[in-house]
């Protein structure tokens, strides 16, 4: 779990403008007036006239533009209050998947589709975050497709409350399968590791190449998972258009999780790009060690990860002490050293001295390929004698050798959870 961040900065009014004002590219056209979320019956959901949208759909979409794409017109449902009551049987304690500042996420089936479950995020009266945050992602969700951002299916606006629904992510957090405990928690083997960490990279990239547009709270507790480990990015509640191409960087007031976000960031409000690509090598950090971006338990001085384990990074031999024990050392040392050097880049203190998001998946991706061809078959050379019959059959024989990438112990890796990233403002 983070603590947030919340520093004001002495900047210009139009730096404290809400997330909406600042996503007019994006619109969906939501407005804090608009109440008629629900059907003329008020017992059903109403779809909005451009929709042909259901909580059960969406996979087309993804599967049709892998590369995503942005949406002419916002295609979410629009769900009544009682519909989703009903969903989550009156907002039950046992339908909980996790809390955080802007409200609880409960698990829940819809009337019309027992079969798909759903997840909804319920605003906290109390919560500090309330409808700027809520609105913002109904603006960029409900607009960007991409396999690695998590769905947004619809949302209620109805009187004093909000809610958002999602698709439901069977393997719940990055963060989980990283740092929690128990028997149902199962640690991650290498080969997982690195393609949530290329699925992770495209999201991003596609956020950076698309609109320009800056995650702002990148974090492993962020990272969702569904059944196959494919990652996607959920919480869009501090997202925020990035510079104009006259700018280099927006001013505004310091939001985030301590641990992942950028130092100049923290420092002076003046927010980047590539500040998301700082908070991407944090998360890569954490995957390499298994070790909390920030952690008050540690000694003096290495409370935050990022201060002190770049000159372990960049040494093999450190490295190898510092590489996640419950890996068991089944990793291939060539591509944690890559990795190790991609993470170090990502971290440097001067913006524009990080990759972009673009060449940091090329890296991953040709760090996976070379991984790839190593568990490739190899031929199995042998002496033929062409005196003896069926000596041609045995010589075509493989030997196949298994990679430091597939340990002998695999296994499902259950965690049925959607845990909401905490933060507190």
């Amino acid at each position: 779990m983070g603590i947030c961040l919340s520093r004001n900065t002495s900047s210009s009014p139009a730096d404290n403008q809400s997330s909406f004002t600042n996503t007019d590219r994006l619109s969906s056209g939501i407005s804090q007036g608009n109440n008629t979320t629900t059907s003329s019956s008020g017992s059903s959901s109403n779809v909005s006239g451009n929709s042909g949208f259901s909580a059960a759909s969406g996979g087309s979409e993804t599967e049709a533009y892998p590369n995503g794409q942005i949406l002419p017109h916002s295609n979410l449902r629009i769900f009544s209050f009682a519909e989703l009551k009903s969903a989550t049987r009156n907002f039950r304690n046992d339908t909980v998947l996790g809390e955080g500042g802007f409200g609880k996420v409960y698990k829940g089936w819809l009337q019309d589709d027992k079969s798909t479950p759903i997840a909804v995020k319920k605003l906290n009266s109390e919560s500090m975050q309330g409808f700027q945050e809520w609105q913002s992602e109904v603006n960029f969700l409900g607009r960007l497709s991409h396999p690695n951002l998590v769905k947004l299916l619809g949302y209620c606006l109805e009187d004093r409350e909000l809610l958002l629904v999602y698709e439901f992510m069977q393997k719940g957090s990055l963060e989980n399968h990283l740092f929690g405990r128990g028997s149902a928690v199962q640690p991650l083997p290498w080969d997982i590791r690195l393609k949530i960490s290329i699925g992770a990279a495209r999201g991003l990239a596609f956020l950076h190449e698309s609109e320009s547009l800056i995650y702002r709270d990148f974090k492993a507790s962020n990272i969702l998972l569904d059944t196959s480990y494919n990652a996607k990015i959920s919480d869009f509640g501090l997202a925020k258009l990035g510079p104009s191409e006259s700018k280099s960087h927006v001013t505004t007031r310091v939001m985030g999780t301590y641990g992942y976000a950028a130092p100049e960031y923290v420092a002076t409000g003046h927010l980047y790009v590539k500040s998301d690509v700082y908070g991407f090598g944090v998360v890569l950090v954490e995957m390499l060690t298994g070790l909390r971006a920030l952690d008050t338990s540690r000694p003096a001085g290495q409370h935050t990860l990022a201060d002190w384990i770049k000159p372990h990074l960049s040494d093999r031999r450190k490295l190898k002490h510092m590489m996640d024990s419950r890996l068991e050392g089944r990793y291939p040392s060539k591509a944690s050293v890559q990795i190790a050097q991609l993470a170090l880049t990502c971290l440097e203190p001067e913006p524009k001295n990080r990759p972009s998001m673009k060449v940091v998946v090329e890296t991953l991706e040709r760090i996976a390929s070379v991984n790839e061809k190593a568990r490739q078959p190899v031929p199995r050379i042998s002496k033929i004698n062409p005196q003896r019959p069926g000596n041609f059959r045995h010589a075509q024989q493989h030997q196949y050798h298994r990679s430091a990438l597939h340990p002998r112990n695999g296994g499902g890796h259950q965690l049925p959870s959607y845990p909401l990233p905490q933060r507190v403002s």
